[in-house]
């Protein structure tokens, strides 16, 4: 019975915090040459969240992948999760999903009704999302894994990037930190089910609203927030954009007793593989150890890090939390000119003092 089986226990790492290393994945990139087409507007040399082709003047395909091992032991809430997270690379670039092929690896001894419930929480997220799972590949391995291949439409002309924020504008986060510290508590047993009820609805929550909202807004560049946590995200937005982010600890909403498991230790491996390839970029002077490593957390189907021209935030943030499925949306920071030295720094600028949408 699928109550019996706990997934978790299976896999080594869970959700996005197996993902590869962002420095260990630059490296394995490296001398692979890109293919150049004048209609390819985004490929795999710019790091952002999906590709993107232009088809007609006014219609672009965009492109992601998607999969990992359990991050939750109840298998339709794994599959959910899991589509959720493959679903939000197109909404970071603006696009809506309109197919996706399931990408699924289970042991063979691995009962059907299990199977069977990790793929209706795929396809109930995909049907919400209104696309329609079409297809897919599966095979055996010892881990389960589960993710999807999306294909979504974006007119070219509004798509976007991580590559777009400009100096003056407001940086908009619209979900809760903290995913990679809860998962990692409860499979240990430290953390409270109110806890992880909260992370994994969260996890759940199409960034789909998000994005129908930030499209009605002047933003310049998005990402979503996923393995490579906070810090790594908003790196690699500061690099493509050559900005530097202002970035205040204390802003973004953290999920229930993240902060005080933070402070006891308990943390995924991704963090530090996180840490490894951000830290050095990042002025994290005077910042508490805790709240520095929560940052630097990978999260599973993470909010969107919008860079918002300054004279809209205010109203992006009012219209997401109007909305009612992005309740934990905050203004975290701004952007800058670069001037050299560290991309990021942790702390408060002076647009951001006046807590705007706090």
């Amino acid at each position: 019975m699928a109550e019996d089986v706990k997934l978790t226990k299976l896999a080594e790492c869970a959700g996005c915090g197996a993902k590869v290393g962002a420095g260990e994945l630059a490296k394995l990139l490296a001398d692979i040459k890109v293919q150049r087409d004048p209609n390819l507007l985004v490929g795999f040399d710019r790091s952002d969240d999906a590709a993107v082709y232009r088809v007609t003047d006014d219609l672009a395909l965009v492109e992601t992948v998607d999969f990992f091992p359990p991050i939750a032991d109840d298998p339709y809430t794994f599959g959910a999760i899991a589509a959720t997270n493959a679903l939000s690379d197109v909404y970071a670039m603006g696009g809506e999903p309109k197919v996706a092929l399931n990408v699924m690896a289970v042991p063979e001894d691995m009962p059907s009704d299990v199977v069977h419930q990790i793929l209706r929480g795929g396809y109930e997220k995909v049907y919400e999302a209104g696309a329609s799972i079409v297809g897919g590949h599966s095979i055996y391995d010892r881990e389960p894994k589960y993710g999807l291949a999306v294909t979504g439409f974006v007119d070219p002309r509004r798509m976007l990037t991580n590559s777009g924020a400009r100096p003056g504008d407001v940086l908009v986060l619209t979900k809760a930190l903290g995913v990679g510290v809860i998962t990692t508590a409860e499979k240990g047993g430290l953390a409270g089910p109110q806890d992880v009820r909260a992370a994994e609805a969260q996890m759940t929550t199409l960034n789909r609203w998000a994005r129908d909202v930030a499209v009605r807004h002047e933003v310049h560049a998005a990402t979503d927030v996923t393995g490579f946590g906070l810090m790594g995200h908003a790196l690699e937005m500061a690099q493509g954009s050559d900005v530097r982010l202002t970035i205040d600890p204390g802003a973004p909403a953290l999920l229930g007793q993240a902060r005080e498991l933070a402070a006891m230790g308990v943390l995924p491996a991704g963090m530090y593989r996180n840490r490894h390839f951000a830290e050095a970029s990042v002025n994290a002077t005077g910042v508490a150890q805790d709240l520095q490593d929560l940052l630097f957390c990978p999260e599973t189907s993470g909010g969107l890090l919008l860079s918002v021209a300054p004279g809209d935030a205010d109203a992006l943030v009012v219209d997401l939390l109007a909305d009612g499925r992005v309740p934990d949306a905050r203004v975290i920071g701004g952007v800058s000119a670069y001037e050299g030295g560290a991309r990021i720094r942790l702390g408060q600028s002076k647009d951001d003092t006046k807590e705007k949408g706090r």
